[in-house]
C-alpha cells in the first residue's frame, strides 16, 4: 500500500477515535457545543500525527505542522474560552430538541447522526494539505511559493486573532448591547474571522503545492471556503444577526461579506 494511503487511513482512524472519545464527554454532559473546539484542535492533532508518521525531519513538515498547530491552539482554546462563557449553542439544542420531537432519536443517538459523524470526514478533508504536503521526501526544504504560503498562514492566524478580540472587546460593553460590531478589522469585512481561517489553510496548501502529492489537496482549501461562506458559517451568522439586530441590512449593504474592502459611502 502507498505510504500516502496508509498515513490517510491511520489519520482518519485518530480522527475516529478523537470524536468517539468527545461524543462519550459530550452526551454525558448533554451538551454538544465543544465540537466546535473540536474542529480547531483536530487539526493540530492530525498535523502531528502525519508529523510523526513521516518521520519529521524536513523544513516543510516541521512548518507545516508548527503552523497547524498554532492556528489549532488559537481557534480551540477561543471556542472553549466561549463556550465556557455563553454556554451550549442555541443551533446545537434546537437540533436535538427537534430530532427527539420529530423522529423519537435519543440523545446520544442524536448527537452522533447529527453533528459528530458529519464533522469526522469534512475534518479528514479539510486537513489534506498537512496530510499530503509533509508525505513527500522532496523538496525536503521551502521554496518561494512555500514560503509565500507560510507568509500566508501567519498572516491568517494574526489577523483572525485581532478580528476576535476587537468582537470580544466590543461585546464587553454594555452601551453596545443590540449594536452591530463595525468597527476594527470589522469595517472592512463582515467576517474578518473566516477570512483568516481561509488565509491559513491557503498558505498550508500553498506550501503543500511544492510537492506533486500536495497540489491534490487543493479540495481542502476549497472545500473549507465553500463551508465558511456558503453553509455553516456566513449563511448562519448572518441569518441571526438580521433576526436580532435592525442595522445589520444597512451594514451588510456597505460592508464587503468575506474579502476585506473599504466600505461603500454611507
Amino acid at each position: 500500500m502507498p505510504e500516502f494511503a496508509i498515513v490517510l487511513a491511520v489519520n482518519a482512524g485518530v480522527i475516529l477515535a478523537l470524536f468517539v472519545l468527545a461524543w462519550a464527554i459530550c452526551v454525558a454532559m448533554k451538551d454538544v457545543t465543544p465540537v466546535d473546539s473540536l474542529w480547531g484542535l483536530g487539526m493540530g492533532v492530525v498535523a502531528v500525527s502525519t508529523f510523526i508518521q513521516t518521520g519529521g525531519d524536513t523544513q516543510r513538515g516541521i512548518v507545516m505542522t508548527a503552523i497547524a498547530v498554532a492556528w489549532s491552539l488559537r481557534l480551540g482554546g477561543y471556542m472553549l474560552w466561549r463556550w465556557r462563557d455563553h454556554g451550549p449553542d442555541g443551533r446545537y439544542v434546537r437540533m436535538l430538541d427537534k430530532a427527539k420531537a420529530e423522529r423519537g432519536w435519543g440523545y446520544g443517538y442524536a448527537a452522533f447522526r447529527l453533528v459528530f459523524m458529519l464533522q469526522m470526514p469534512l475534518l479528514w478533508l479539510v486537513c489534506l494539505p498537512v496530510q499530503l504536503g509533509q508525505i513527500p521526501n522532496e523538496p525536503a526544504t521551502l521554496g518561494a511559493l512555500g514560503v509565500a504560503g507560510e507568509v500566508l498562514a501567519i498572516f491568517g492566524i494574526l489577523y483572525e486573532t485581532l478580528a476576535d478580540w476587537q468582537l470580544v472587546q466590543f461585546k464587553k460593553n454594555p452601551e453596545n448591547a443590540g449594536k452591530v460590531m463595525d468597527k476594527g478589522l470589522w469595517r472592512y469585512s463582515r467576517h474578518p474571522n473566516y477570512f483568516g481561517d481561509a488565509c491559513v489553510w491557503w498558505g498550508l496548501w500553498l506550501i503543500a503545492a511544492e510537492t506533486n502529492l500536495g497540489l491534490f489537496s487543493i479540495v481542502g482549501p476549497i472545500y473549507l471556503v465553500y463551508t465558511l461562506t456558503r453553509w455553516s458559517g456566513m449563511p448562519t451568522v448572518e441569518g441571526r444577526m438580521r433576526r436580532r439586530k435592525p442595522d445589520y441590512e444597512d451594514y451588510a449593504r456597505r460592508t464587503s461579506a468575506f474579502i476585506p474592502w473599504p466600505p461603500k459611502p454611507e
